[in-house]
């Protein structure tokens, strides 16, 4: 099976290149993509119609359509699957859900898709494992870490950064947000590498997790 893996930003790329091989292994190829933030599902569903624009959500309507069009083209004898990975941050999960699985049904043919919602942020997956938290950052605040609800609404960026970033979230937001993306991209780098995928208690990351283990049947 081969996996194009859709996300919204370089920190994702970063975590998802280190976190995929340990879920599928080394019989199954991958590719992860990075684009330049989530953006919006445009309303009449066609997309954008500037692939420079690299928003994934505005380009998501062309990438699905494409991948159908690729899938049976280009690689009819070879299973192949979009996973398009995203925050959930303020939205509603199950109507987030439903615009998504709208996009896919306008695509003829339709490539084999599984949307996997990080709730409420990406760096949820970082704090699902603590201990691979505490690994990569041994001075973190184990009060901030150990007070974490897994996948709640709570500002979850936030919430890591006062655990492990000296000063807390107000400090590394006074820095400017491209020092806030550098931060995150570090963050990826450092934590996975030490995630036991198995033992994550994310329930949005065990999903994923799940996701890719069934479409490469993988038990």
């Amino acid at each position: 099976m081969h996996f194009e893996i859709l996300v919204e930003d370089k920190s994702g790329k970063k975590a998802l290149d280190i976190l995929v091989p340990k879920i599928i292994g080394d019989e199954h190829t991958f590719r992860v993509i990075s684009y330049k933030g989530i953006g919006r599902i445009p309303k009449n569903l066609r997309g954008s119609t500037d692939p420079n624009k690299r928003i994934l959500l505005d380009q998501l309507p062309r990438l699905l359509s494409g991948y159908g069009k690729t899938f049976v083209n280009h690689w009819p004898d070879f299973p192949a699957a979009v996973i398009v990975v995203c925050d959930l941050d303020d939205k509603h999960l199950n109507t987030f859900l439903e615009e998504l699985h709208r996009i896919l049904e306008t695509c003829n043919p339709q490539p084999e898709t599984r949307f996997c919602i990080a709730i409420e942020e990406g760096e949820a997956w970082f704090l699902g494992d603590i201990p691979a938290v505490k690994k990569a950052y041994p001075q973190a605040k184990k009060t901030i870490l150990n007070a974490y609800v897994n996948d709640s609404i709570c500002g979850t960026w936030e919430r890591l950064a006062d655990a492990i970033f000296p000063g807390g979230h107000q400090k590394l937001v006074a820095q400017g947000w491209q020092r806030v993306g550098a931060e995150k991209s570090a963050w990826s780098i450092k934590i996975t590498p030490h995630m036991n995928v198995k033992k994550n208690k994310s329930k949005s990351f065990c999903f994923f997790n799940q996701t890719l283990k069934e479409l490469a049947v993988i038990v």
